[in-house]
């Protein structure tokens, strides 16, 4: 594949030549439930009272909640995408105003996910870049563009956590940073509707595989990956199996649904034999 050429950004994961959201997104938890003295915002009603891109999403709610997946929407304009407490405070009070809104946007996004799988949650503290939930609950987070989406895992699932955006396409040159010659073919590969497999989508997908390999209790040691093309995606019947190409058995099952020119991926599930967690 060619290089990626003049005018071509694109952030580095940390020792890596792919690309990576400004913060991970994790199901981990860490100190005591949230008082919850500021409770959760109500979930917008209908996909009216969403601007696209947003209501596209809304009509697949079902498929991810067969999965045992929440799903949460914000914008970063919303007004009630403000602080649910202090360490929120804290943490926006140092960022840009851009990075503020959709970090704000993020924990809004984040409850509202968890309010669909009919869990409550106060505010989200970070450690470093990654979220910290409350115990009993776990959310993976992504936004592009000014709009936030999280998926939620429901009370007594073990459904692998990962989402991820992009609302900007990709250039097709930028396939080298996503792909080995053994994945090529997806791009000529019917994928979401009738297209073929676009940069954009196998790279979103990867995101969100890259994600939920690496969190939960059978999440991958620290270094297994080191780009997105450590990972490996087939084709499935409907969406794609992402894995690790050290352990082709660890891999889970990623839906990828068209966002008017963008795309939104999200974990469904593990695909193929599962890992033994005392094997991690």
């Amino acid at each position: 594949m060619g290089g990626l050429g003049p005018g071509v950004t694109v952030t580095p994961h940390p020792g890596n030549a792919a690309a990576r959201p400004a913060e991970e997104n994790t199901g981990r938890t860490a100190g005591p439930e949230t008082d919850g003295t500021t409770p959760p915002p109500s979930s917008p009603a209908t996909a009216e009272e969403l601007p696209d891109p947003a209501a596209r999403l809304l009509p697949h709610r079902p498929v991810w909640a067969a999965a045992g997946l929440g799903l949460g929407v914000a914008l970063a304009s919303d007004p009630e995408a403000r602080p649910a407490g202090p360490a929120e405070e804290a943490a926006a009070a140092v960022m840009p105003p851009r990075r503020r809104r959709e970090f704000l946007a993020g924990r809004l996004a984040a409850r509202r996910a968890l309010r669909a799988v009919g869990l409550d949650c106060g505010e989200i503290p970070r450690a470093g870049r990654l979220p910290v939930f409350p115990p009993g609950r776990a959310a993976s987070i992504t936004h592009s563009a000014g709009v936030a989406v999280a998926v939620a895992r429901a009370p007594g699932r073990d459904t692998p956590l990962g989402c991820d955006l992009e609302l900007r396409p990709l250039p097709a040159r930028a396939a080298r940073l996503v792909l080995r010659e053994d994945e090529e073919e997806l791009l000529r590969t019917p994928g979401p509707g009738a297209a073929p497999w676009s940069v954009t989508s196998l790279f979103s997908a990867k995101e969100a595989a890259w994600k939920a390999l690496h969190t939960g209790p059978r999440a991958l040691p620290a270094g297994a990956l080191r780009t997105l093309r450590d990972l490996r995606a087939q084709p499935l019947a409907h969406g794609l199996r992402i894995g690790a190409r050290a352990d082709p058995a660890l891999a889970v099952h990623v839906d990828v649904v068209a966002v008017g020119a963008g795309v939104f991926s999200t974990v469904l599930g593990w695909a193929g034999r599962r890992r033994p967690a005392a094997d991690l």
